[in-house]
């Protein structure tokens, strides 16, 4: 029997899976919304299947439709992607049930470490750091007022299931806690079937670090060292960067080891990432593990070398890490833009249409992964995501140079993007020294904003 792998996801990532798999001599399925018929995936996979209307309960998250698809086409495998299902317990559980292999970590695993309450007790009983917060999941609004005050404001409420900087609410008194609890349960169930909510500490302008590892059923572990997340906007990263320039070669390792003991406290199999904090003492602190591909791999992959998706396919048909921990190296530095389409200028409002011509950068060290083209029709529906530029240099320096350039040449018409905006940032003299935390974009904001009403 061939193997073939439906990619139960849209936009960029459907198209960086159907290639990694084609590259493997695997056959694919791409399944669609009505508003994605048009789109990239759809057109590149070896079939397609309509699962849905527009929203993306009634596709992208429709459980049954997706299986249903997979299962009429033949598929032994299902990539789930970022977003969506892919932290979905329920869903993978199902998957296995009709033995298809999911390319990722076992439900079990989901459900021990995917709920981000869980995943906090689970690293303490290890003696991994993780910031003052409930422990578990809160019952309701008025337990979570008085774990608040008991913690000190200002607090995070976060969605136990969330991902992708949905989910989270930071509060800072207790007259916006109630509203905050139930704005955030609210965006909570809409984004991930799963309005529960747990409460941590905020840490005023941390470093967000996270470490990629990967780790096959044979019981091979591997951390790919970190990437520097911290440039964000209302939680959501918009640059990452690796390797990171706030860590030393023993903190690095120090992280790294958390890391994989972790992993291996659940049996984890297939990649993951797991987030932390550092503050500007150095000391980091465990915040959540994303149990799926991440966004920016590409940066991981430009500093190693090594194809993660690639990795996670083979894994999933039970064969062995191609590499082992003495194997991987930093080479060099990466950067990562996401470019949005979204008027950057004027308060970050959405901009779907149509796109009516494109010109892609180029050249030695740039890489982009997307899934637009002239005359694709941007849907309103859907995550702002664009494209993924991605550049690799010997040096840091080098590779802001790099990046700037690329900006400069990627030209999308017909809509708005960020494109100008990154454009600004790659030119700001506290990120070319890399002294910027997660609170950078809000202070950037205000200085555009000022310069704009001259």
């Amino acid at each position: 029997m061939k193997n073939k792998i439906l990619i139960a996801n849209r936009g960029e990532i459907a198209v960086r899976i159907i290639r990694a798999a084609k590259e493997l001599g695997y056959e694919t399925v791409a399944v669609y919304s009505v508003a994605d018929q048009q789109s990239l995936h759809v057109k590149l996979a070896d079939e397609a299947v309509c699962i849905g209307g527009n929203k993306s309960k009634e596709s992208y998250l429709n459980m049954n439709n997706i299986l249903s698809a997979a299962i009429s086409t033949g598929c032994n495998a299902i990539h789930p992607g970022y977003g969506f299902l892919a932290e979905n317990s329920e869903f993978v559980e199902m998957v296995e049930r009709c033995n298809i292999a999911f390319i990722g970590p076992s439900s079990k695993s989901i459900s021990l470490i995917g709920d981000k309450s869980a995943a906090r007790s689970l690293a303490k009983a290890n003696g991994i750091p993780i910031v003052e917060g409930s422990d578990g999941v809160i019952s309701d609004a008025q337990e979570g007022l008085k774990i608040a005050k008991k913690i000190g404001y200002p607090v995070m409420i976060k969605a136990s299931s969330g991902g992708g900087g949905r989910g989270i609410s930071i509060v800072r008194s207790d007259e916006e806690f109630l509203s905050a609890f139930e704005r955030t349960a609210m965006e909570a169930e809409t984004s991930f079937g799963d309005a529960s909510l747990y409460i941590e500490r905020f840490i005023e302008s941390p470093k967000h670090i996270e470490i990629q590892i990967i780790a096959d059923a044979k019981g091979n572990y591997v951390h790919m060292f970190e990437r520097d997340c911290s440039m964000q906007r209302r939680n959501q990263k918009m640059i990452e960067e690796a390797p990171s320039t706030i860590l030393n070669e023993l903190l690095r390792r120090k992280i790294g080891m958390a890391a994989i003991k972790l992993a291996k406290a659940i049996h984890y199999v297939n990649a993951g990432t797991l987030e932390f904090l550092v503050d500007s003492k150095g000391s980091f602190y465990f915040i959540e593990m994303n149990t799926r591909i991440q966004v920016e791999h590409p940066v991981t992959e430009a500093i190693t070398g090594l194809d993660i998706v690639k990795e996670q396919i083979k894994i999933a048909y039970g064969k062995e890490l191609s590499f082992k921990q003495r194997d991987v190296k930093v080479n060099g530095h990466a950067i990562e833009c996401r470019i949005n389409a979204e008027d950057a200028m004027h308060g970050f409002m959405p901009t779907p249409g149509k796109i009516t011509n494109i010109l892609f950068p180029g050249g030695m060290g740039v890489r982009i992964d997307t899934h637009i083209y002239p005359g694709y029709e941007v849907p309103p529906f859907y995550d702002s995501l664009l494209a993924k530029l991605i550049v690799h240099a010997p040096t840091r320096r080098e590779a802001i140079k790099k990046m700037r350039i690329a900006l400069e040449q990627f030209v999308i018409e017909g809509i708005s993007t960020n494109i100008e905006y990154q454009y600004l940032i790659m030119h700001n003299p506290d990120f070319i020294k890399g002294q910027y935390d997660t609170g950078f974009i809000a202070r950037f904001n205000t200085l555009v904003e000022a310069e704009n009403n001259e």
